[in-house]
């Protein structure tokens, strides 16, 4: 396993002639920032510490990507049906403490990030910032909704998968009826 990050410096379209880690190499005095009034590059609003991204584990990863296989496929499937028992997504699952969950609906939904509030110092109210085009966020939800003889309980798609697959016994039960 070999990671793809190359080290050797690219000229930019803006004529800079950039180093491997990004930064400006020409002769101008220190504190050129570039043409004045525009800023170099947009700074992400630091988020609180609950907020942190975690470190990348390899299957969670691995997870995202066949979660977001899942989410194109689904969307375009003919039989949907077939296509979750293709993902290994119960009908009829059961979780590890013995509770039979019924697949009732499975939800997408799209989100789009444009915007970013931040707390005034002083806890008087917020300023909005409208995000610049390429710190923008598409994110896609899903979720399977399962009845669990009380009431409905969504679960993401590792949680789904995690469940022990019943559905097979139970059409064979349906079908002896």
């Amino acid at each position: 396993m070999h990671d793809d990050h190359h080290h050797h410096s690219h000229d930019h379209a803006d004529g800079h002639h950039h180093g491997p880690n990004g930064h400006h190499h020409h002769p101008h005095p220190v504190g050129h920032n570039g043409p004045v009034g525009k800023p170099l590059q947009w700074q992400t609003p630091h988020l609180p510490r609950e907020h942190a991204p975690e470190p990348a584990d390899p299957r969670t990863t691995d997870l995202d990507l066949v979660e977001v296989a899942f989410l194109d496929g689904f969307s375009r499937a003919p039989d949907p049906s077939s296509f979750l028992r293709l993902a290994g997504i119960p009908f009829l699952g059961e979780t590890a403490d013995g509770m039979r969950l019924h697949l009732l609906r499975v939800e997408t939904q799209d989100m789009v990030d444009v915007g970013a509030v931040m707390p005034l110092i002083g806890g008087a109210g917020v300023t909005y910032n409208p995000l610049p085009a390429k710190l923008t966020s598409h994110r896609r939800r899903l979720a399977f909704v399962y009845h669990d003889g009380n009431g409905q309980r969504p679960l993401d798609f590792s949680e789904a998968r995690l469940l022990i697959d019943r559905s097979a016994a139970a059409e064979i039960a349906m079908r002896g009826q």
